[in-house]
C-alpha cells in the first residue's frame, strides 16, 4: 500500500488553531480523515501522511484554510466532497504594496459589514487574512463570491456589487427550484 505525504508552511500564530485546545482540532480531524498530522511549531510546517490520496488532499485543504484564518470548524467543511476553497491575493489587485490595507478594508467594510454581506449574499464563507482572501462555499457560491470580491478590489462601488450579488442570488435560487 503505497504511503502518500504533503508538506505545507503555515503562520506560526496559526498553529494553535490547528492543534486546538488539548490537541482537540489536530485529533478531530485525523480522526475523520485516517490521515496522520505532524506539526512543527517552531517552523511553522505542517506535514500530512495517509495512503488515501483524496483524503490527504481534503485534509491538506482544511490546513490550508486554517491557516489562511478560517475558524477549524468552517475550514472542515472542506472535507465534504460538494465543498471547495478558493483563494485570492490581495497583491494582485494592488498597483503598489500601500493599497494593500486599504483594499483588505474595502472587502472587509466598516465593522466587517462588507464581508458578512459577501458571505450572506453568496452562502459562502470568506476569511480576510495577511495578504490573502479565502473562499469556503459550494462551487458556484464560491465564484459567484471571488466575482463580488474582485469588483470590490477593482474598486466598483460597494452598492453595485450587492445589487449584482442579489440579482445572481435570485438567478441561483431559481435555477435551483426549477431543479
Amino acid at each position: 500500500m503505497d504511503e502518500y505525504s504533503y508538506s505545507i508552511k503555515i503562520p506560526k500564530e496559526r498553529i494553535a488553531v490547528l492543534i486546538g485546545t488539548d490537541g482537540e482540532t489536530k485529533k478531530d480531524l485525523q480522526e475523520a480523515t485516517g490521515i496522520t498530522i505532524d506539526v512543527d511549531s517552531k517552523e511553522g510546517e505542517v506535514t500530512l501522511f495517509g495512503s488515501d490520496a483524496i483524503k490527504l488532499y481534503a485534509s491538506r485543504e482544511v490546513v490550508k484554510a486554517i491557516a489562511r484564518g478560517f475558524n477549524p470548524d468552517i475550514a472542515k467543511l472542506l472535507l465534504r466532497q460538494d465543498y471547495v476553497y478558493e483563494q485570492l491575493l490581495i497583491k494582485d489587485f494592488a498597483k503598489n504594496p500601500n493599497h494593500l490595507p486599504r483594499l483588505k478594508g474595502r472587502v472587509i467594510g466598516t465593522e466587517g459589514k462588507s464581508r458578512k454581506t459577501i458571505e450572506e449574499l453568496s452562502e459562502t464563507n470568506v476569511s480576510v487574512y495577511g495578504k490573502t482572501i479565502g473562499i469556503i462555499g459550494l462551487p458556484e457560491n464560491c465564484d459567484t463570491a471571488r466575482r463580488a470580491i474582485e469588483s470590490l478590489l477593482l474598486g466598483s462601488p460597494h452598492s453595485n456589487v450587492y445589487k449584482w450579488l442579489e440579482k445572481r442570488r435570485r438567478e441561483l435560487k431559481r435555477a435551483e427550484f426549477k431543479k
